[in-house]
Formats: C-alpha cells, structure tokens, sequence
C-alpha cells in the first residue's frame, strides 16, 4: 500500500508546493499593483482560484495520509498536512495585507488625482490608460516566460531522449567491440596456426632436400668411385 501511494504522493507535495509558490507570487503582484481597482479584482479571482486548487491537494494528501497502513508512515504524512496548512494559512494572511495595502494606495492614488483639477482629471485619464496598458504587457510578458519556460521543459525532455539514445548507441557500440574482440582473438590464432604451419612446411622442405642431396652424393660416389 505504501509503495503504490509513494507516487501519487509525490506528485500530489509537488503540486502543493507549485501552487504554493504562485500563490506567493500573485500575492506580491497584489501588493504591487499600482490600480485601477478593476486590476486589483482580477488579481484577486486568480488568487482565489489557486487557494481552491492548493486546498484540494491539501485535502487529498490527507486523504492520502489516512490510508496509509503504516502508523510511522501516515504521521509523517500528517506532519506534512499540518505544514502545508499553516503555509496556507500564512498566504491568506499576506493575500489580506497585500490587498489592504494596495487599495490605500489606489485610494490615495484617487485622492490626489482629485485635488489636481481638471487638468489632473485628463492626466488621470491617460494614467489609466497608460496602466491598462503596463498591465497588458505584463501579462504579455508573463506568457512570453510561461511559454519559454514551455520550451524549456520540452527541450529538457528531448535532452534526456537524446541521452536515452546515446546510452542505446554506447551498448551497441560495446557490443559490437565484444563481438569484434572475438573475431580478432579468432584471426590471432589462426595466424599462430598458420606461422606454426608455415615453420613445419619449411623444415620438411628442409629435410627433402637434404635427402635429395644425399641421394644425389650417393649415386654420384657409387658411379664415379665404384670401389671406395
């Protein structure tokens, strides 16, 4: 049991902890926000929407701590929970002073536009405008990262292909050197075989001739020097 939970477990503290981190983030997008109000609100759904997620984890880790059949295990399991709450509870916490600090700054920011006039309400105008469109090219900015970081994963996932593959190719290659060690072992004893042939075919050729020789020493005495 516990080792068919220690993925799903894994992957469920991996996401606790990503959504954990864009919490912390959306929550100091908040505290920077420079306005308008409307800007402020759609921040503050996204943080929603994470909190919900986060807390579903958090349920399902322990969930997931319950079930273990281990009591070491499962409180272990439970300590984490209990971490991961208090971490919750702490980015509510900063989420309420992240929004609090930021409408009195919108609320001051409003304030003074006000007293400037006519000639400040024309200005306030273009401000807004002018953060309309900071806030769109953040978020432009923030996909163009989303999406580089994308690519990222994706070329990390075709380096480890590519690694997959060199391993493949190097255990073929050592493969091959095997199979080519035994065709070079074979070839070395041939070749000693051969040498040792060729040594045996010289010293009969060796002994044939002598033979031929004595043969031709032994006619030539017995014709040219019958009585010795």
């Amino acid at each position: 049991m516990a080792a068919a939970a220690c993925v799903p477990v894994r992957v469920c503290n991996q996401e606790i902890v990503r959504f954990d981190l864009e919490i912390k983030a959306a929550v100091q997008d908040i505290r920077d926000c420079p306005g308008p109000l409307s800007a402020l609100t759609e921040l503050n759904a996204a943080v929603k929407e994470k909190f919900r997620h986060l807390r579903g984890r958090i349920q399902e880790l322990e969930q997931m701590a319950k079930e273990q059949d281990k009591e070491t295990e499962k409180q272990a399991l439970l300590r984490e929970v209990e971490n991961h709450k208090k971490q919750m509870l702490s980015n509510q916490a900063a989420w309420r002073k992240a929004n609090l600090a930021c409408k009195i700054a919108i609320d001051n920011s409003e304030k003074d536009q006000l007293l400037q006039g006519r000639d400040s309400l024309r200005q306030r105008k273009t401000t807004k405008e002018s953060l309309a469109e900071s806030a769109s090219n953040i978020t432009e900015s923030l996909m163009g990262i989303s999406r580089m970081m994308s690519q990222q994963v994706q070329q990390s996932e075709e380096t480890v292909q590519t690694l997959a593959n060199s391993s493949r190719t190097i255990l073929e290659a050592n493969e091959e050197f095997k199979s080519m060690s035994g065709t070079i072992q074979l070839g070395r004893k041939l070749i000693t075989k051969y040498n040792r042939r060729e040594l045996t075919d010289k010293l009969l050729i060796f002994l044939a001739l002598a033979l031929f020789l004595a043969t031709v020493l032994y006619i030539l005495k017995k014709r040219l020097f019958p009585f010795l």
